[in-house]
């Protein structure tokens, strides 16, 4: 039986409100785990302890069902999974699908001390009924979620993971063309039934570490790429990183700045097969800096030019 000492608290842990919405959490969670994720804190045992206690804690507080009980029964949550609440009215029996007569017991405390063979609980007639009943439940195995942070590169090429999982280690392959939000089962890693003791799935929830070059646009990647004033008037040939090396793209000449291109089958891979597209948005950049040279071609184009890029807005009022 846990004691007060071995007791959480999910809700200081991952620093919200006992009253904290279901959005607040994910993302007090989320925050916290890209923050003591080991990948980001090599050999730093104290923020692996941390990543480990703000997954346990996310993995009860996500759950509705998971954070009922925690609430409700504080240090003993965990015994009470599959327990059903007391009815509300007195004329009717608080049973299970197998027929188990919860009403035999004066309170959740009385469950678990007959649940554990202590003295205290129901007659030795109503004990012989749990164990029957409990012995022979149906009652399918609690499922466990939990979160698994990667890098884009670990994402898009898979990679096989090993992480903690209370005192247990756990192996899992996270196939190429994982995204934040994909949810990957491993069979008979979630937690034992209290009755039976048969183990649930562990369900893992992917989440992509920020990339400092490629988005995701949908289902396509997106990527800025810088270009000259000049490569957007004349139009060029360019070197564009897509996630499998460099490819060259043909910027059409008059392109302004921010709008797009797309290289086809150069994005993401499809956990089906197959790339997304990689969309490339241009951006102007001006030099900060012009050599003589330079600085007199910008003069001779702008005492000769007739385009008016304002044209269109000389009539515009309130």
């Amino acid at each position: 039986m846990p004691t007060a000492t071995d007791f959480k608290d999910y809700y200081a842990l991952l620093g919200v409100s006992k009253t904290a919405t279901p959005d607040e959490i994910k993302r007090a969670y989320r925050k916290l785990a890209r923050k003591h994720h080991p990948d980001v804190n090599p050999g730093n045992s104290e923020a692996e302890e941390k990543f480990k206690a703000i997954n346990e804690a996310n993995e009860v507080l996500s759950k509705p069902e998971a954070r009922q009980k925690y609430d409700q029964f504080g240090q003993h949550w965990k015994a009470a999974e599959g327990v059903p609440p007391r009815a509300k009215n007195p004329n009717t029996t608080n049973s299970n699908a197998e027929g188990f007569d919860f009403d035999q017991y004066g309170g959740f405390d009385d469950f678990i001390n007959d649940l554990m063979g202590k003295r205290g609980g129901p007659s030795r007639s109503a004990r012989s009924r749990s164990s029957d009943d409990f012995g022979g439940s149906r009652a399918p195995a609690p499922d466990s979620e939990a979160a698994i942070a990667l890098s884009f590169s670990e994402a898009f090429h898979g990679v096989q993971k090993q992480f903690q999982l209370e005192d247990e280690t756990v192996n899992v392959r996270i196939p190429s063309g994982a995204k934040s939000g994909s949810r990957i089962r491993i069979k008979g890693k979630g937690r034992p039934s209290p009755f039976s003791q048969q183990r649930g799935d562990l369900y893992l929830t992917i989440e992509l570490l920020a990339h400092p070059f490629f988005r995701f646009l949908g289902e396509n990647l997106t990527a800025e790429i810088p270009i000259r004033p000049d490569e957007a008037v004349l139009g060029i040939q360019i070197q564009v990183p897509t996630p499998d090396g460099l490819v060259m793209l043909s910027v059409p000449k008059g392109m302004s700045s921010g709008q797009s291109l797309r290289l086809r089958e150069k994005g993401w891979k499809s956990p089906s097969g197959g790339r997304t597209d990689l969309i490339v948005k241009l951006q102007i950049v001006s030099p900060q800096e012009l050599s003589q040279i330079e600085q007199d071609c910008y003069e001779k184009i702008q005492a000769n030019s007739s385009f008016n890029p304002r044209s269109a807005i000389k009539t515009v009022t309130l």
